[in-house]
């Protein structure tokens, strides 16, 4: 309730610096703002609605945020394997990148804000159960010939802390991307420690200072309003928290530029339709890379947001960043 009441309050004062007038029935609660593409964002046809850009195209805020919803609606059944043919496969690379510095522990709970299919909260809690067994095996390993301090500090230790258990919440606003990742994760066998939410990167449905780390994979490029989804991002970490985005970026390279301009506009759209049926929606997916911010500019946002300690690895040559930064 308390959560519901600070949305409403919050979504109030956005509108009325936006001058939109909505009725009563235009402020529905957070959980039940942009489930489905007629109703990706409140006051859609409000007279104040801005301009912004779907891809090349320029259009108005409300219709991007729909444009958005149905590119991922279309895609999500194929959306893995156009993944794997998209990239050659290196998408993994860039994945396994992100947990490696990440590289969390036993106990911390993780929000993976667009990540519909699953790919990073799958890889997080793999990565901490391996955190986990490698623990036992060092304490086995100490306990061989252990003194009767070490037993007696080994029982004490279970007894107060016992089992720590990681957690992973997938938040995502398409709930066919949700569908693929929870019959992923059905077949997987992964079901302890894993939640799936439909949820607004923009208006998050989780209240304050609740996650150790976020992370947001090939998403927030595809947000209407970056600076509100950092803010949330911001709002939902617990003190010490740590963001984490992985992203298209600017490729630093000009040979390795050229070409990679080359490959995505003749090939991407074509494996598109060869593969997922959908030119259209990988023509987007290459367009939205080029309007996103670059690296620096990026990191900037970041910062603006509120949080510190902020930088960035550039991965394949800048194709894909790595951006971090810490609530303090």
């Amino acid at each position: 309730m308390a959560a519901s009441m600070r949305l409403l309050v919050r979504r109030v004062i956005r509108l009325s610096h936006r001058n939109v007038n909505v009725t009563a029935a235009g402020l529905p609660g957070r959980s039940g703002c942009c489930w489905a593409p007629s109703s990706c964002r409140c006051f859609s046809d409000a007279a104040g609605d801005k301009n912004t850009h779907f891809g090349f195209e320029t259009v108005s805020e409300s219709e991007k945020a729909k444009k958005v919803y149905k590119v991922f609606e279309n895609v999500a059944q194929k959306y893995d394997v156009m993944n794997d043919a998209m990239s050659l496969g290196i998408h993994r690379m860039w994945k396994d990148m992100l947990l490696h510095v990440m590289h969390p522990q036993p106990g911390v709970r993780l929000l993976d804000v667009a990540g519909g299919t699953g790919d990073i909260a799958f890889r997080f809690l793999e990565y901490v159960r391996s955190q986990q067994e490698r623990q036992k095996r060092r304490v086995a390993r100490s306990m061989q010939t252990p003194s009767w301090q070490d037993i007696s500090n080994n029982y004490s230790t279970e007894e107060e802390d016992g089992p720590q258990e990681s957690t992973a919440v997938v938040c995502d606003i398409n709930k066919e991307m949700l569908k693929v990742g929870k019959q992923k994760a059905d077949s997987m066998g992964i079901s302890a420690g894993l939640s799936w939410v439909v949820g607004d990167a923009e208006e998050l449905p989780f209240d304050d200072d609740q996650f150790d780390i976020y992370t947001i994979a090939f998403g927030i490029r595809n947000v209407t309003h970056i600076d509100q989804a950092l803010q949330e991002a911001q709002r939902v970490l617990k003190p010490g928290g740590r963001f984490m985005c992985l992203e298209f970026s600017k490729v630093t390279n000009p040979v390795l530029a050229r070409l990679y301009d080359t490959y995505s506009f003749q090939m991407i759209p074509v494996l598109g339709e060869v593969i997922a049926g959908d030119w259209k929606s990988y023509q987007y997916l290459v367009e939205s890379i080029r309007k996103f911010p670059d690296q620096e500019e990026f990191k900037g946002m970041i910062e603006d947001a509120g949080f510190y300690c902020v930088r960035y690895y550039n991965l394949t040559g800048g194709v894909v960043a790595l951006h971090s930064g810490f609530k303090l």
